[in-house]
Formats: C-alpha cells, sequence, structure tokens
C-alpha cells in the first residue's frame, strides 16, 4: 500500500484536533510574547504538546492499518498503542513546564495591564471556542465509532461521555485532550480576569498550575489505556456481547473459551465451542462461516478464530458482566 493511501487511513478527528491546535499554539504563543502573561504560557504549552501529540497520534493510527508482512504476521495494530505512549511523554514535559511557570508566578505575582488582559481575553475566547469545535466533531466520532445514534446537542454531548470509554485509543486521546484544553482555556480566563479586577496576581499562577495538573491526569489515563492495548488486554464487555450472539445458535451447546483481545484500534477474537458431532462436516462449516460473519460485521474486529470441539454435557461458560 502506497504511504498517501496508507496516510489516509489515520484517524480523522486526530489530524483535524492536530491542524486547529497548530494554529492555536502560534496565536497563544504570540499573544504570550506580546503579554509575558503566565496563564497564556501554560495554554501555549497545553497547545503545542497537544498539536504535536495529536500529529503523532494521527501518523500512528495511520501506520497501524499497514497489512502483516513476513516479518510481522500479526500486523500492525498495537503500533497506535506504541505511538501514543510515546506521544504522551510530550504532554507530561508540557505540564512540568505549567507548574513550573505557574508556581514562579505564585512566588512572584506580577500585575497584568489593561491591554494586555484584552489581548489575553480575545485570544482565549477564540482558543475556546475552536477547541469547543474540535471536541464536538471528536464527541460525534466516539459515537460513531461505538454504534450509537444520538440527536441533538445534549445527547450528543450526554452519550459520548457515557460512551468515550469504547472508543478507539487515538479518538479517545483527542477527545480527552480537547475537553481538557477548553476547559483550561475557560481556567485561564477565570485567572486574569481574578488578577486584574480583584488584584489577587497570584491567580494566573494558580490556573497554569491546575492546567498542568489537568494535562498529567491525561498523561497517566492514556499512559495506562494504551499500555493495556499492548499487553493485548482482554474485553470482559465485548465477550459478553459475542457470548449472547453465540448463544443464539441452537447447535452451539457450550462455550468452552472465549477471548476477545484489544489489539491496537481492533480486537483479535478467539473462541472453542462444543457443538454435537453428530452434526456433519458440511453443517458445522455452515455454522463456522455463520458465525464469522456475524462477528466479523460487529465495529471494529479485524479477525475471528473459531475452533469447534465435542459436548461434553456441561455448561461452563458464565457472563460475569451482562451484554449491552
Amino acid at each position: 500500500m502506497k504511504k498517501e493511501g496508507l496516510l489516509k487511513k489515520g484517524n480523522k478527528s486526530a489530524l483535524t484536533a492536530a491542524i486547529v491546535n497548530t494554529i492555536i499554539s502560534i496565536i497563544k504563543g504570540i499573544a504570550f510574547t506580546m503579554t509575558g502573561n503566565v496563564a497564556m504560557f501554560a495554554e501555549t504549552m497545553h497547545s503545542l504538546g497537544d498539536a504535536a501529540n495529536q500529529f503523532f497520534v494521527y501518523i500512528g493510527s495511520a501506520l497501524s492499518k499497514k497489512m502483516p508482512t513476513d516479518r510481522y504476521p500479526n500486523g500492525f495494530g498495537r503500533l497506535v498503542n506504541l505511538v501514543l505512549l510515546g506521544a504522551v511523554l510530550i504532554v507530561g514535559i508540557m505540564s512540568y513546564e505549567a507548574i513550573k511557570e505557574g508556581y514562579h508566578h505564585i512566588l512572584h505575582p506580577v500585575a497584568s495591564t489593561g491591554k494586555s488582559i484584552i489581548i489575553n481575553l480575545i485570544v482565549l475566547g477564540i482558543a475556546v471556542i475552536l477547541e469547543s469545535m474540535v471536541m464536538y466533531k471528536a464527541m460525534k466520532e466516539v459515537l460513531h465509532e461505538v454504534n450509537v445514534k444520538a440527536k441533538g446537542l445534549f445527547g450528543i454531548v450526554s452519550k459520548s461521555f457515557a460512551n468515550v470509554g469504547r472508543s478507539k485509543p487515538a479518538t479517545k486521546l483527542v477527545f480527552m485532550e480537547d475537553l481538557v484544553a477548553t476547559i483550561g482555556g475557560v481556567i485561564a480566563i477565570i485567572g486574569i480576569l481574578l488578577s486584574y479586577f480583584a488584584g489577587w496576581h497570584a491567580s494566573e499562577g494558580v490556573a497554569s498550575i491546575i492546567i498542568g495538573i489537568m494535562m498529567f491526569y491525561v498523561v497517566g489515563k492514556v499512559f495506562l489505556d494504551n499500555a493495556k492495548g499492548v499487553l493485548s488486554e482482554a474485553d470482559d464487555e465485548m465477550e459478553a456481547i459475542i457470548a449472547e450472539y453465540i448463544f443464539t445458535n441452537p447447535e452451539i451447546k457450550n462455550i468452552r473459551a472465549l477471548f476477545a483481545m484489544k489489539e491496537g484500534e481492533d480486537y483479535h477474537i478467539e473462541m472453542k465451542l462444543e457443538i454435537d458431532l453428530t452434526i456433519s462436516l458440511a453443517e458445522a462449516i455452515a455454522i463456522k462461516n455463520r458465525i464469522e460473519n456475524k462477528i466479523h460485521a460487529m465495529n471494529g474486529i479485524s479477525d475471528v478464530i473459531i475452533e469447534f470441539e465435542e459436548h461434553n454435557g456441561a455448561i461452563s461458560w458464565i457472563n460475569t458482566i451482562p451484554a449491552k
């Protein structure tokens, strides 16, 4: 596959967010240079880190779609998890810088001028609007990936929050980063207003520290989620959904084993099913094809491996999580 074609398969939300955050970081950087406002510095670091992070995510999600080769027969699905693990290091560095500068400002607060206040508020206001638009796009992408329908702004917002945990790693990262970025912009605005109108000049430093801590939360959350992806963690909820379908097939008497393992953005499914051996070979093949086709039609399934065994008369499979 050509590189150009491969890149087209990258996560679109990540690409959009990367472009928008690059523009925002440039605008914020100019505003910080003009005003020297520490809250604006934190926001510049935040947007710059998000932009770099999301560019990495876009490239990683595209490369993970590369077809298996003789050297890598299991494919490149987990590559997106490895890229995300590296990308969060960038956000971690930016988080540290934001907290450090905020702490210095609290120790040595500097009053902002009226001109700098206007510049900062305008820039942050524009940034919050742009970040909100990107986050809204990520929300719709979440719903598309988990195949959940929603109508109206409230429905999209509420259902995307409820289902973001089931979305692809790249989309989840964009969602979380832009959520924090939007909230961070509002916090920066509040800090600037408190400094200018209430005379609490340390508030800008406090805002910077809060923004840095929120960024660290994203680092920790994304790191843990993608560490699980690299280790190919089993998904109990997906296993419950598949098991519920399996038992709608009357020929299947028991599930001896079932594993739904997340590899990158997709699932690898393995199962051992018990059937009555009086079934002919042709019937068994038809049953296997029917089950494979149904599971492949589910969202995010990359491959399915099915083995049949003789039913021993006992039912051993128990769903620990009810399918939704």
